[in-house]
Parts: C-alpha cells; structure tokens; sequence
C-alpha cells in the first residue's frame, strides 16, 4: 500500500483532489480533522480564529510535526487495507517526519492555484469561509511560520488548478495513472 501527501495552500484545491483520489480506492487521512475535533472537544466556535489557536498550540505541544506525529496511527491503520491519500501536509517537520516513518515511502502532490483564485474560492465555501484579509493573513502565517514552502518544493507531482473542475481532474487521473 502507499502513502500520498497532498501539499497546497489554502483555497488550492486539495481537498478536491484528495475526493478524486478516494474515488480511485485511496482511503483519504485530513490532517485537518485533528484541528477540528480539538475545536469542538474544547467548546470553541469552528472558525479561523479558534482553528488558528488550536494549530499554534498543537504545535506548541508537539513541535513542528505535531500533525503527521497525531495522524500517524491513522495512516497506518489505513495502510493496512488501502492506498491512502492524506489532505492537508503542513510543514517541513511533518514532511521529513513521515518520509521516516512510513515504510512504503511517501509521494507528495502540489495542489497550486494563484493567490487571487484561492482567495474567491475561500470566499465562497460554504463551510469556513474566509474574508481577503483572513485568506490572506493564513497564507504568510503558513508560509512565515509553518514551513510550508518546503514540502511544495519538494512535491513529486504538481497539479495547476486555475481552470475547470475537468482539467483538474484530468491532471490528477494522470498522476493516479503513474503511480500503478
């Protein structure tokens, strides 16, 4: 079984790839989840404020690869019955940390869309959606404090969403395709 991480800024269409990929059998793992199930055990409102909270102190407790160090029992879990595609790989730390820990490696795919779409698309969301100034400010906060940048630079596949629904599916059908 493998293990895919999706990496992109905000608004870049991970979570639209990562819907393709369970659609192809891959068991999908969001780094996310982990934030809100925090959110909500804590009694705190689901919105940017509170999620930015919990991140910063998540990472606080656990260092910088707190999310891979979280969702690891769950990734290997699903290893065991399936490919699994993991929405959302933050960090630098979470990055080299999973290349270290999963046995079958790990591939990594770049969801990039230029800020101003990724900033319309957030917009518009029906669930947490985020103003310009929000988008904004999560996107230096990403890059500035989480080290981001590095696991795109690294990505073993790159996806360019600025068009359709079917061209995005259409690159990521082709990366489904090269790693058989």
């Amino acid at each position: 079984m493998r293990a895919v991480a999706l990496v992109g800024m905000p608004g870049a269409g991970k979570s639209e790839v990562a819907r393709i990929f369970a659609q192809n059998g891959y068991q999908v793992v969001r780094f996310g989840d982990v934030t809100d199930e925090e959110v909500r055990k804590r009694g705190l409102q689901l919105d940017e404020k509170s999620e930015r909270k919990v991140r910063e102190e998540l990472r606080q407790v656990h260092g910088m690869a707190a999310y891979a160090i979280l969702n690891l029992p769950r990734i290997n879990r699903a290893l065991k019955s399936s490919d699994v595609i993991i929405d959302g790989l933050y960090s630098w730390e979470e990055y080299k940390f999973l290349l270290d820990k999963l046995e079958g490696g790990l591939r990594t795919v770049a969801v990039w869309a230029p800020p101003g779409l990724r900033y319309q698309r957030l917009a518009n969301r029906k669930v947490r959606p985020l103003t310009l100034e929000q988008a904004r400010t999560r996107d230096f906060a990403e890059i500035e404090n989480v080290n981001k940048g590095g696991p795109i630079a690294m990505a073993d596949y790159i996806i360019r969403n600025d068009a359709t629904l079917d061209a995005l599916a259409d690159q990521t059908a082709s990366i489904l395709r090269e790693l058989q």
